[in-house]
């Protein structure tokens, strides 16, 4: 017989697991937030559930048509949840976001097949870990001195090129490097023009230098793409 009192308490653990995730996914703002993580380990654990129980369910049918294989069964949650965290990843522009969101929905299904399949130590330990990483790291993540990374187009008029020795030193004074130069001459609108990928370590730093393009009276057009933070 189906003890409902097990199946209960482990579908509340796994709404309870997957709500924790969901609520600091949520308070960041993120597009998987409380109901899809409480709904990705409901939905785990409720079919390990089936697997554990499809002996009492299937009484009638044949014994050698039923196969208690409970690996084969998360192998196939996995795989669905796999097309749900990539609808959560968008590229906006040269970023892309929704990684860190798409692996938390990897993870809650997860913690539902663990607590599904009563291993109820592992599922708490495990959701313990995903706060861990998800706030604490984060927080070390964006305090940690990293690389910013953007795109940097500048023109010029075909008869006042800035030479390019005198426009790397231009970057390098606001604490910007350079790399992967192009060049490029419009005829239609006689543009000389400048192109490359530029880094930093300061948050700042391409905000100030914006401000110095904009002043100098030799640029005609320039434009920083940020590419992720």
């Amino acid at each position: 017989m189906v003890d409902h009192n097990v199946v209960i308490i482990r579908l509340s653990l796994a709404l309870l697991a997957g709500a924790i995730i969901g609520l600091e996914r949520a308070f960041h703002g993120r597009p998987a937030g409380l109901r899809t993580h409480s709904l990705v380990c409901v939905s785990s654990s409720l079919l390990m559930l089936l697997t554990a129980y499809q002996w009492e369910l299937l009484t009638g049918a044949p014994v050698d048509t039923i196969r208690v294989d409970p690996t084969r069964m998360a192998q196939g949650i996995m795989t669905g949840i796999g097309f749900l965290g990539a609808g959560v990843i968008m590229r906006e522009k040269l970023t892309i976001r929704g990684l860190t969101t798409a692996a938390s929905v990897w993870m809650t299904a997860a913690i539902g097949i663990i607590v599904g399949m009563g291993f109820f130590s592992a599922g708490f330990y495990a959701t313990f870990m995903s706060l861990i990483i998800l706030g604490a790291l984060g927080m070390i993540e964006r305090k940690m001195p990293t690389r910013r990374f953007g795109q940097l187009k500048v023109s010029f008029k075909r008869a006042d090129i800035l030479e390019r020795k005198d426009l790397i030193e231009f970057i390098h004074s606001f604490d910007v490097k350079e790399s992967n130069m192009s060049y490029q001459l419009d005829n239609e609108t006689n543009l000389f023009k400048y192109q490359m990928t530029i880094f930093a370590y300061s948050g700042d730093a391409f905000y100030r230098l914006s401000n110095a393009l904009m002043e100098n009276e030799k640029i005609k057009e320039f434009r920083i793409i940020p590419t992720g933070d």
